[in-house]
């Protein structure tokens, strides 16, 4: 049986996984409907790189650094973080693309 514990951060792994996704796709849309991107460091992979590799390029890596939170998953810090992590994705990235694509 898996301790209550690793489920709530399992699941927060796995809300924060989909919302990268989300961000990723919604990012891939909205650019394609005209808006610009806000993060300058993302924009300057999207010149180097291109949109669609540098999208991926960059929510691999944040799924990747979700790995490493699910194996430090016993630390104390580990469900603030990811709650932390869910919120400001949600708040900054999630609704205002949502809002944008909305008012198309």
């Amino acid at each position: 049986m898996v301790p209550r514990g690793e489920r709530a951060v399992l699941a927060l792994v796995l809300a924060n996984v989909v919302l990268q996704v989300i961000d990723g796709v919604a990012t891939f849309a909205g650019l394609r409907a005209g808006f610009a991107e806000g993060n300058p460091l993302l924009g300057w992979a999207f010149a180097q790189l291109g949109t669609g590799p540098a999208l991926c390029l960059f929510k691999l890596e944040a799924i990747a650094a979700l790995g490493v939170v699910w194996r430090l998953r016993t630390s104390p810090l580990a469900i603030p973080a990811l709650a932390f992590s869910a919120a400001l994705y949600t708040a900054f990235s999630a609704l205002p693309w949502a809002v944008a694509l909305v008012s198309l």
